[in-house]
């Protein structure tokens, strides 16, 4: 399929991207430079020189796709207003073609806030942080929206070989820091390896028939006392920590960062049940990071 692929250069979207062109998928990647280009023609993807605050840049690209993967996002705070605008352009392109247009949206476990000692599977009903309210709203117009197939795709808390979600606490370990930890060392955060999350993408567009949401995640829930555990053992670290208040982390760092700081469990059974998704890496100890 000819696939048009936003933020496919980002921490995940580049192994989304290297996923789809080992699949046999001819991959479009918008991009704004140079840099971004060179990294797209790596994976094996063609590059779309354009940008995702200005829809008309890349509509010609949208012309051409068979499926649309949306993964970008400015993290800015208009990030809500520009997905907005993307989705428009996706939306109206979509009702000019016999077909429904798949698209594949990207949420995230913060739309379910915190869960506690309850499992959020897809039917909970979502209770996003205030930053990402806005997601929810879309991903409810997409699935609701007859000129599209649409499936939303709820990751985990992704990390993968330079890190990822366990970026800052590795930078802290092998600066000899202290670890921050956000929330409480009894934290959890549901975990996926992004190659597996990759995996999922890709099912998801080979199966056009697999619409509505799906969590992602290989572990349920992993306390911050394990991932710490887990970090000073393999950096040689002294153990040494400091706890963060939620609101420490989001006065210092922006509203987003209430997102690390919630106690939450996330359960892919649905995922398992209807595409077979088994995870490659089963427990983040397997991995290289």
């Amino acid at each position: 399929m000819n696939i048009l692929i936003l933020g496919g250069t980002g921490s995940i979207g580049s192994a989304v991207t290297t996923e789809l062109v080992a699949g046999g998928h001819a991959v479009t990647g918008l991009c704004r430079s140079a840099e971004s280009a060179t990294k797209l023609r790596q994976f094996g993807a063609t590059p779309e020189m354009g940008d995702l605050r200005q829809p008309e840049t890349w509509r010609a690209a949208l012309a051409k796709a068979e499926a649309v993967i949306q993964l970008a996002s400015t993290f800015d705070d208009d990030m809500g207003a520009v997905d907005a605008r993307a989705l428009q352009a996706i939306r109206a392109e979509a009702k000019n073609r016999a077909q429904p247009l798949r698209l594949i949206y990207t949420g995230g476990c913060w739309l379910y806030g915190e869960t506690g000692n309850l499992i959020a599977h897809e039917n909970r009903p979502l209770r996003p942080i205030p930053a990402f309210a806005w997601m929810q709203e879309h991903a409810a117009e997409l699935l609701s929206d007859s000129a599209l197939c649409t499936a939303v795709v709820h990751p985990a808390m992704v990390y993968h070989e330079e890190g990822g979600v366990f970026g800052r606490l590795l930078q802290q370990a092998n600066e000899r820091q202290p670890l921050e930890v956000w929330g409480s060392l009894r934290t959890r955060w549901p975990l996926v390896h992004r190659r597996d999350l990759a995996r999922v993408y890709r099912m998801l567009v080979d199966d056009a028939t697999l619409v509505g949401s799906f969590n992602v995640a290989a572990q349920q829930g992993v306390s911050m006392q394990r991932i710490v555990d887990e970090i000073v053992r393999r950096r040689g670290h002294d153990g040494a920590y400091v706890i963060r208040s939620r609101k420490h982390v989001m006065f210092k760092h922006g509203a987003w960062a209430e997102g690390p700081t919630l106690d939450q469990q996330m359960s892919a059974e649905k995922l398992r049940n209807t595409c077979g998704w088994v995870p490659e890496v089963h427990d983040f100890t397997q991995a290289d990071f």
